[in-house]
């Protein structure tokens, strides 16, 4: 047995396998299980990693944002109007009948919506509507599909800037009555929407309508969605822009002028939310689609007339006021002037007034009534004369209410400023401390500055100096007299009661010590004059003239100095001493008993108190803040700092502290104040270094080199991103902060009204036709221009044809573009490229591709998108969108060209000049094309060299090779083309009739064909037949010498001419007999055969009739029977359907036993 003794071969060894260390991890618990899967899935997170990324715009939205527009848009009879009804239902548990303009509602506690319905007639008024609306719903008959206007205002939303929430609701789906129906229709409708928005785009389904309003729980999920969405991305042109969506009109043209002149300019007040910019306050431009450019004579900040309920929290918190609310009191949400909301519905020739209630009692002043309530009442009261009421009058909200005031002769006011008051020296006392004279007013505005900075100038005697019953009140020392603004502590006393006098002057001891802090608050508080702000707000104020700015900025108001002594004589703060005649006279120094002011500066004390009064004073710019915590009081963070130094009783002794009852503070020391100003400095210089990182001054910049070239700095995967947005949100946090400093009327001067502002527009020179013709259907747009879009010129823009517009366009035809807020007509000239050297007008635009367009107009920055239509009006039958398009530059000169081809003929020829006229038809044109290029249209190649002396028009050309008379040259020269200066506004709101009814420009064939006229016959323009001669050519004609040395195979070989007619030229062809018998025997058999198949034919025919009758009365016996058998067959299917319980046979399938 070989096979038995035949040895295996061994094995090769099995590998080792290493033992795991088991203080490392196990890798293959951490490896790829699908490396392909894996690789698609980072793929796809990074492409949506990618798509959130967007170019950082600056967020301009403010704290109270103002209410998000929500544009209900649809072709008519979609439900527009039933679902604005059915959200105002939802949301404020309020019915509204006729909604008509916008209408705003609070949704949330910080979130309002303005939802306008956009006509479905007014082509213009949705492309207006597409410039504002931040949330669109788009409403589509589920039951006939989308229609014509849903995809123009798509087409027009993709080329004005097309929001981030578009939503689609689908209505009339209660008409299927077929749930397969339903759901296919639903899938077919959502994919095309799809197709049209973006892959998800959300879909909303609304089935019936029950009681005139949507069912409940279908609105009430699009109300949530509505209510818990994020805020939309802004636009860059909406984010570049101030404007406005008036909610409400009125016109305030004096009556005396619409009385003189019914045609006269109007003054009209618009009012609405401004939103994207800040409004300039003063000398602003608007521009309001559907009348034109209008200038803003004034604007003003109005309440909130539907706040949410986060702002008026805030509000209250920071007035310090809590207002109280009763349970039957409701806090506003709607807002909506232009529709029947609060009983008033403001029609465009009177004002309907509804109150709701059978118990109207007009005596009761408590009872809550509502806005048409409230009217009513005030237009069945009592007439009165103009200034009558019973109630009276009260200046103070609580205060007494006066009926009637006593009309005292004489008493006309105060006619000057009040000058300071000098406190007269005592002759007998030599105390030598006089009163400087200081005088406080009411205010900081009736303060007088000079007299807090300069010496007195009269030291006399006043018109109240009067002694009282004989004697005189005199005070112990100048502090005694204390101020004059302390009236009401200082008091005359009567002095003929000698048994009182120490009394009294005891009384005067104390009195002077009470409001010291006040007072000296007040003196050093004062501001100073020259102050840059306060002479700004003067020069803005439009109430004042320039005389009264300069007299107000210097302190010389004189009219109210009169009123100002007259008030000082009523409150006789001081009881002055009588002086001698000889002392009445005017001084600039006062005199003094130096030996007293020797010994009162002699002490330490007293020069320690003087220097930290004057080390801690405010009195220049560096410790302007240490003044404004003196002014404000001692409850700033530090309470030490006084600004002006503690202020100290020198005599009594006692400082501020003792007055009030507290500790008295210790003295700052000469190095703790500079210590602390050094580190003031300090705070200062580390805040300004964290503000301006990048700067050159920085010295914590490490990307910046000493030479000022800043390194390339290297980011992350996503920190650039994140550092521009952090950029931006720095400025603009700096922006914030100061601008917060400033008061309300300068923040206003300096960066308008903020975004979020209920304002009131008011407008000049508007048409009276707008006020004639206004009509709250349609938006009222009011949108700001920026300085260079008040200017007019050339604007190139790239365009394209819509792929859905039936007809190409045609250069020179008139076209509404709507461009920026504007929607004008003008005549662009449309272009292509040549070869990136000319710009070569085109006279239709081209199939499927952009080209250039140039007109005339405003001037718009790059990238602005626009739409153009042919025409607004609902009789054209398709797509109304012309064209789309984005703007390139704005140029005031063009460089459009077209080709033109002057041709001529030569009518004298030398070799290789010629002669060539028709061309041109004077010398001067000549001239100008010396040196151009010509040619033949066999494509000989020439020059024009000069013009000849006679005839007029002819000139001397030079070609490569010898032209022939029938040649034809032609000169291919470039035309410039400038567009017309054509600029025609869109004035649809001033028209009367129908939403279409503004025609502008139209072509001439349109024209005459809505006038019947008939197309003039020009005989050049007639085509007429083509009439070509034939034209003969020469022989080529070849010298004889030249012939005879041509080799043998270029050898032309010439036949002389047959004089002789050859023997096929002189034969005839004669039918011969028995030929002729032959043809004639053809043709009667062939004769006889055509009537035998003929015959044959209507035989079968005939035999076929009885065949084709009875195979259609089978087709007719079967036709029935199927039928009879379908019938029967539905009848037992719907039986099985219905069931037993129905009185059906039921049905299913049979059970396995």
């Amino acid at each position: 047995m070989a096979g038995e003794e035949q040895g295996h071969r061994a094995h090769r060894p099995s590998k080792v396998k290493k033992k795991r260390d088991p203080n490392q991890a196990n890798p293959k618990a951490f490896a790829f299980s699908g490396p392909g899967r894996l690789a698609k899935q980072a793929a796809r997170s990074q492409d949506i990693r990618e798509k959130r990324l967007h170019v950082p715009l600056v967020d301009r939205l403010p704290d109270e944002a103002p209410p998000l527009v929500v544009g209900v848009v649809g072709p008519p009879g979609v439900g527009k109007t039933t679902l604005i009804k059915s959200l105002v239902r939802r949301y404020t548990k309020q019915s509204i009948s006729d909604p008509r303009g916008p209408i705003t509602i609070v949704t949330s506690k910080r979130r309002r919506l303005t939802f306008m319905e956009c006509p479905s007639d007014s082509l213009a008024s949705a492309i207006d509507m597409a410039k504002v609306v931040d949330i669109v719903l788009l409403m589509i008959d589920g039951n006939f599909g989308f229609e014509m206007e849903t995809m123009e205002f798509l087409s027009v939303l993709s080329s004005t800037g097309m929001p981030g929430n578009v939503f689609g609701i689908l209505t009339h789906l209660d008409l299927f009555r077929k749930q397969d129906t339903l759901k296919a229709q639903k899938k077919r409708l959502k994919h095309r929407f799809w197709s049209e928005l973006y892959q998800g785009a959300k879909l909303f389904y609304l089935s019936g309508v029950i009681n005139g309003r949507y069912p409940d729980r279908e609105v009430l999920n699009l109300s949530r969605f509505l209510s818990v969405m994020k805020n939309p991305r802004p636009l860059v042109w909406r984010n570049s822009h101030p404007y406005a969506l008036a909610d409400r009109m009125l016109d305030i043209t004096p009556p005396t002028l619409i009385e003189q002149n019914p045609k006269c300019d109007r003054t009209v007040a618009l009012y609405g939310y401004i939103r994207g910019t800040n409004f300039p306050s003063h000398d602003a431009r608007v521009h309001v689609p559907g009348i034109g450019d209008l200038p803003v004579i004034q604007i003003e900040a109005q309440p909130d007339p539907c706040p949410t309920p986060y702002f008026q929290q805030v509000q209250e918190k920071v007035e310090g006021t809590k207002k109280r609310r009763r349970l039957d009191q409701k806090q506003k949400v709607i807002y909506a002037p232009m529709s029947d909301v609060g009983g008033v519905l403001v029609d465009k020739d009177a004002v309907y007034i509804d109150v709701k209630s059978n118990t109207f009692d007009v005596e009761d002043e408590d009872a809550e009534r509502g806005l048409g309530e409230q009217m009513v009442v005030g237009l069945q009261g009592e007439r009165r004369m103009l200034g009558q009421d019973e109630r009276g009058i009260s200046l103070f909200n609580r205060g007494e209410r006066l009926k009637e005031v006593e009309d005292e002769e004489g008493n006309t006011g105060r006619k000057s400023r009040r000058q300071p008051a000098v406190i007269d020296q005592d002759n007998e006392e030599g105390d030598g401390e006089i009163d400087e004279g200081f005088e406080s007013g009411d205010s900081d505005e009736e303060a007088d500055p000079e007299s807090l900075q300069k010496a007195p100038q009269r030291i006399g005697k006043t018109r109240e100096d009067r002694q009282v019953d004989g004697d005189i009140a005199f005070a112990d020392s100048d502090s005694d007299l204390g101020s004059l603004s302390s009236n009401s502590d200082q008091e005359l006393e009567d002095g003929s009661d000698g048994d009182g006098e120490g009394s009294e002057d005891d009384e005067h001891d104390l009195r002077w010590k009470t409001s010291m802090l006040d007072r000296a608050e007040l003196l050093h508080g004062r501001r100073q004059m020259y102050r840059v702000a306060d002479l700004s707000r003067m020069m803005y104020d439009d109430m004042l003239s320039t005389a009264e700015v300069v007299r107000k900025w210097y302190g010389n108001d004189e009219e109210d100095a009169e009123q100002d002594r007259e008030s000082e004589a009523d409150d006789a703060p001081l009881v002055k001493r009588g002086r001698s005649d000889e002392q009445d006279e005017d001084r600039l120094v006062p005199t003094f008993d130096y030996e007293v002011l020797a010994a009162k500066w002699t002490d330490a004390e007293n020069l320690e108190a003087l220097r930290q009064r004057f080390a801690s004073s405010g009195l220049t710019g560096a410790n302007s803040e240490a003044l404004g915590d003196a002014v404000e009081g001692s409850g700033g963070e530090d309470e030490e700092d006084e600004g002006d130094g503690a202020f100290e009783d020198l005599e009594a002794g006692e400082g501020k502290g003792d007055v009030e009852g507290d500790v008295e503070p210790e003295q700052e020391s000469l190095e703790e104040e500079r210590a602390r100003n050094a580190k003031r400095k300090e705070e200062l210089k580390f805040r300004f270094e964290e503000e301006d990182r990048e700067g050159f001054l920085n010295p914590k910049n490490a990307n910046r080199q000493a030479s000022g070239a800043d390194e390339e700095q290297e980011f992350g995967e996503d920190e650039w991103y994140d550092a521009q947005k952090a950029r931006l949100q720095k400025q603009q946090d700096i922006n914030r902060r100061e601008f917060e400093q400033l008061d309300n009327p300068s923040r206003v001067r300096a960066e308008g009204f903020k975004a979020g502002t209920y304002a009131r527009l008011t407008l000049s020179n508007v048409p009276q036709e707008f006020v004639e013709h206004f009509n709250p259907r349609f938006p009222l747009l009011i949108g700001g221009l920026q300085p260079t879009e008040e200017r007019m010129g050339f604007v190139q823009v790239r365009i394209k044809r819509h792929r859905w517009h039936k007809k190409i366009l045609k250069t020179n035809d008139p076209l509404v573009f709507s461009l920026g807020w504007r929607r004008f007509q003008s005549l662009p000239v449309y272009s292509i490229s040549d070869s990136r050297t000319r710009n070569r007008m085109l006279k239709y635009t081209p199939e499927h591709m952009h080209c250039f367009g140039t007109f005339y107009g405003p001037l718009a920055a790059p990238n602005t998108g626009f739409c153009c239509v042919q025409s607004l009006s609902n009789k054209n039958p398709g797509f109304r969108i012309a064209a789309t398009g984005v703007v390139l530059n704005v140029d005031e000169g063009t460089e459009i060209v077209k080709k033109l081809k002057l041709t001529g003929h030569p009518y004298k020829i030398f070799k290789n000049t010629a002669f060539i006229k028709d061309m041109f038809s004077t010398a001067l044109e000549i001239a100008k094309f010396e040196g151009a290029g010509i040619r033949t249209v066999s494509g000989i190649r020439g020059q024009i060299k000069k013009a000849l002396s006679k005839p007029e028009g002819n000139f001397r050309a030079t070609f490569e090779d010898k032209v022939l008379m029938s040649d034809i040259v032609f000169l291919r020269a470039w035309y410039p083309v400038r567009p017309h200066r054509f600029y025609n506004p869109v004035t649809n709101l001033l028209e009367s009739g129908e939403a279409d009814s503004w025609g502008g420009m139209r072509l001439t064939g349109q024209v005459r064909a809505e006038q019947g006229i008939a197309t003039p016959r020009v005989k050049n323009s007639a085509y007429r037949p083509v009439e070509r001669e034939e034209r003969h050519f020469n022989p080529l004609r070849v010298p004889r010498k030249l012939r005879a040395d041509l080799p043998f195979k270029s050898q032309i070989t010439q036949m002389k001419p047959q004089k002789r007619e050859t023997y096929a030229q002189k034969r005839a062809v004669v039918v011969g007999g028995e030929e002729k018998v032959a043809r004639r025997l053809m043709q009667q058999v062939m004769s006889l055969r055509k009537e035998k198949v003929e015959k044959r034919r209507a035989k079968q025919e005939e035999r076929r009739q009885p065949y084709r009758a009875k195979v259609a009365e089978n087709e007719a016996k079967r036709s029935e029977r199927e039928k009879r058998e379908k019938e029967e067959y539905w009848r037992r299917e719907g039986r099985k359907k219905r069931g037993p319980a129905e009185g059906g046979e039921g049905g299913g399938k049979r059970r396995r036993t």
